[in-house]
């Protein structure tokens, strides 16, 4: 087989690197062999760029049908809570007099309403108005498959004690999607080699280069924090890393793809080295350039798998970064401007500076507008809550909606770590912060310290004290839920543990939309498992709010206490618990030192608070006094008629020596005192069916939710829309996912328009 000096004419050793373009783009002469003559009309390499079109189409057909979904339920969500409005406007004004004196005489006949006229018929009652359906049906039935079938949780891998989770059924539709696509626009077309390397390179190789290098812009768009793709589409970052991840991994397997048929067929074969040493002179080795671009790529992709990222996040935050601004360094290098690679490239940094640019404007300390925290950032204090939790106190002008979270970075604990919290306080008018001239909000962080930044935060606390003032640089707010919770006639809500925080903001905002009428849900409910009913002390203010000032049978709450620890005769403290060393290392040296952390304040605290004052002191007492306190004696369920009931649920536990009423300053969580052991080894037989006929709107009851029978239960009180949302270990989203799928059928049998679902990451 000739080689491809042979096909090069002489005297031309110095022609320009361009001219060769991949040993590659070989005029075609009339002494040019058939084989070369056939290779240049079968997938010259000349049209080679379409390959990276490709990619383009297929994304952008993706994005488009993504944003069509969320800017149709922007609108019919945003129509609906304004109907709501005007429906509320109008029957406030025809029920009620048009003045104040109309009413006031006692011939009724002459009232503008005539309840009792003279003459003619008595008016009949108006029917209570509903809201017009603005929703389009084909669609929404629709939905409901696409939701039936991508609801279902994939199930948890658990192999030696560990647990591997995969994508979301969607996250991974898309990627199996991507995945086939490129594989087939791959080796579907022919030839996949030519006849000899001296026709040029693999057309396979090409192909495979092309669609990694059109990935690029996408990969990055996606990881970044400030994006277009959520503006467009409304997926906050953090979900849209998961695609991110694997879209590099899809580029990894390209650019094998890509360097495999080199090696295949290698430049050295047929005499190709020669050429290559005429034209790439200095160059020590053939494919160094292509080595050099993927070294950094498998890098990235070896360090951002799960097992490595866990184990070594912040070696992965210091180091993700840098090596990527190498990877498309080498890329510019090894691409040499062929065909349009390098348009790819220069949109990719394009992007990748327009996020940081904009993400300037997301940080608390480059706001010259805001004198006050310019280059300092803003005021924070620790404290450290019941269970170990940690809550940071913010004091800022920063803006944000509820479910949303920021990037925290405390110098004075660590000038280099930034981490993701949710914010679990309400960005209103009606919760000022104390601090500065009404333009502050308190935004709250609360979270468990596990590792790393986070129990560094929690050490500072205990060795700093409570009084301690501390700089906290936010970025953010980012992420949020895509839709309007207060458009749903129904919304249910599922906590597990510290899951709360992500729940609480959306349930404060929540009501106080429906006080003001500008919210259409009717009937919410909040089922919040945790482990120890200390945890409630997290946010005892805000449920409080919840109760107090939700309107009347609207709000129910059940909170589910899947453990606790009770005194035995003769204990004066808990015993240790293996699951809690740090708790109980220094619970002595919190509940002795730190203000507030105790259920039950020192004396003499409240005698150097109160300064003297009588009156601050009674009032320092009451507050002393706010404790958990026990609902009214609970009675035993009587057992269902029907036997073959599927229901199995936790047992409320009878006390004897239930705590005495307070007063009405006193926030009643509503549960039992702690079971003995005696009662909670009864409760794990507890599987007689029971039947709760007039369950009370705020329990609490010991066990595990049965979250299946729960929810078919609520399904009978279901509005034309309703949404359920769940932020909690992997357990509770597998149970909710799969029962919200299989309500889908609903919204084909009925007039019901649609059961949305919204989870949230336990771990942000």
């Amino acid at each position: 087989m000739p080689s491809l000096r042979t096909f090069i004419p002489q005297g031309t050793p110095t022609m320009p690197l361009q001219d060769l373009a991949k040993r590659i783009n070989i005029k075609i002469t009339s002494s040019s062999p058939p084989g070369l003559v056939a290779a240049s009309k079968e997938d010259p390499w000349s049209k080679s760029g379409k390959y990276a079109l490709g990619w383009v189409y297929f994304a952008i057909i993706l994005l488009i049908l993504t944003s069509a979904i969320h800017w149709y339920h922007y609108w019919t969500d945003k129509i609906r809570r304004a109907t709501h409005k005007e429906v509320i406007a109008k029957s406030s004004k025809t029920s009620s007099p048009d003045t104040d004196y109309e009413m006031a005489n006692l011939p009724t006949n002459c009232s503008s309403r005539k309840f009792f006229p003279g003459n003619g018929e008595l008016p009949q009652q108006e029917p209570e108005e509903t809201l017009p359906d603005f929703s389009f049906g084909p669609l929404n039935n629709a939905l409901a498959l696409v939701r039936f079938i991508f609801y279902r949780p994939i199930p948890i891998l658990r192999y030696k004690k560990r647990e591997y989770q995969f994508p979301g059924p969607g996250a991974a539709f898309i990627i199996l999607a991507a995945l086939v696509f490129v594989t087939l626009y791959c080796f579907v077309p022919q030839p996949l080699y030519y006849a000899s390397i001296g026709f040029g390179s693999p057309p396979l190789a090409i192909r495979a280069g092309m669609l990694a290098v059109a990935m690029m812009p996408w990969i990055i768009a996606l990881s970044t924090k400030a994006n277009f793709i959520t503006l467009i589409t409304g997926i906050g970052h953090e979900r849209l890393n998961v695609l991110h991840r694997w879209a590099a991994y899809i580029c990894l397997f390209l650019s094998l793809i890509h360097t495999i048929p080199f090696y295949i067929t290698p430049i050295w074969d047929e005499g190709g080295l020669n050429t290559f040493k005429n034209y790439f002179k200095g160059t020590l080795y053939p494919y160094s350039t292509g080595i050099a671009a993927l070294v950094p790529l498998i890098v990235l992709c070896l360090h951002s798998l799960p097992i490595l990222r866990h184990k070594m996040y912040e070696l992965f935050v210091a180091l993700h970064v840098p090596i990527s601004i190498v990877y498309l360094g080498m890329l510019f290098w090894h691409c040499h401007n062929y065909l349009t690679s390098w348009n790819y490239l220069w949109a990719t940094t394009a992007i990748w500076l327009a996020s940081y640019c904009v993400r300037i404007f997301y940080l608390n300390w480059t706001k010259p507008w805001r004198p006050s925290s310019l280059f300092i950032g803003d005021s924070a204090a620790v404290t450290i809550l019941p269970e170990n939790a940690v809550k940071v106190t913010i004091p800022t002008q920063v803006k944000w909606t509820p479910g949303q979270y920021v990037y925290l970075r405390m110098p004075g604990i660590s000038i280099f770590e930034n981490h993701p919290f949710t914010i679990a306080s309400l960005c209103s008018n009606d919760f000022r912060s104390d601090y500065g001239e009404g333009q502050y909000r308190d935004m709250t962080l609360v979270f468990r310290p596990f590792g790393g930044f986070t129990r560094k935060v929690l050490q500072s606390a205990v060795d700093k004290g409570p009084e301690h003032v501390y700089q906290a640089f936010v970025d953010g707010p980012y992420g949020g839920m895509r839709r309007d919770l207060a458009s749903f006639d129904t919304v249910i809500l599922f906590a597990g543990g510290s899951g709360i925080t992500a729940i609480v903001s959306q349930l404060l905002d929540l009501i106080k939309k429906m006080r003001d009428g500008k919210a259409v849900t009717k009937q919410v409910h909040l089922v919040w498992a945790l482990k120890r009913p200390e945890t409630m002390e997290w946010f005892k203010e805000e449920i409080r709010i919840c109760r107090e000032f939700a309107p009347p049978e609207t709000v129910h709450c059940q909170f589910y206490i899947t453990a606790a620890k009770r005194l035995l005769p003769g204990q004066k403290q808990i015993p240790p618990s293996p699951s809690r060393p740090l708790h109980d290392l220094l619970h002595k040296q919190i509940d002795d030192t730190f203000q507030g952390i105790a259920s039950k304040r020192n004396s003499a605290l409240i005698q150097d608070a109160a300064a003297g004052d009588p009156e601050k002191m009674r009032e320092l007492r009451d507050e002393n006094e706010d404790a958990i306190s026990a609902l009214p004696h609970p009675t035993f369920l009587p057992p269902p008629k029907k036997a073959h009931t599927r229901y199995k649920p936790s047992l409320t536990i009878p006390t004897q020596n239930l705590a005495p009423a307070q007063d009405k300053n006193n926030f009643d969580f509503g549960f039992p005192s702690t079971p003995t052991m005696l009662q909670k080894n009864l409760m794990r037989f507890a599987f007689m069916p029971a039947f709760n006929p007039k369950k009370s709107s705020w329990s609490t009851e010991y066990g595990r939710p049965d979250i299946p029978y729960m929810l078919k239960g609520l399904e009978r009180e279901f509005g034309k829309k309703t949404c359920v949302f769940v932020c909690g270990p992997p357990s509770m989203r597998v149970d909710v996912q799969r029962v919200v799928a299989g309500m889908q059928r609903g919204v084909w049998s009925s007039d019901r328009e649609e059961v949305f679902l919204h989870t949230e990451n336990y771990a942000i």
